[in-house]
């Protein structure tokens, strides 16, 4: 068991909360769903987050398992991501929110 797992809430539904209730979180699982991108491509995809602040977001993914980085010896360096199976098993849960958020937007008028 890893450091990380006894840190784990006892309610499989906090646990779940806790891995990917960050907003960029989601938003970085949203993006990397259909393939593997680059940090920049994910940056520029999510808007708004700071290269600090995403960093350290792939960073806790990467260190929960849901995906993977690699670093290609180029100059200048290229580094990409992309899920684990672990990580794309969240794609449910996703596909969940994304229906729930069209059904609130129609009933508010949005």
């Amino acid at each position: 068991m890893t450091a990380a797992a006894k840190d784990l809430p006892a309610c499989p539904v906090e646990t779940t909360l806790t891995l990917i209730s960050d907003k960029w979180k989601v938003l970085i699982l949203r993006d990397l769903m259909p393939g593997t991108r680059r940090f920049g491509e994910l940056k520029k995809s999510i808007g708004g987050v700071s290269q600090k602040v995403l960093t350290a977001q792939l960073r806790e993914m990467e260190d929960s398992g849901l995906l993977t980085r690699t670093v290609y010896p180029e100059v200048p360096p290229r580094v990409e991501y992309t899920l684990t199976e672990l990580g794309r098993s969240l794609k449910p849960i996703l596909d969940s929110l994304q229906s729930w958020g069209e059904t609130y937007q129609r009933q508010c008028g949005k």
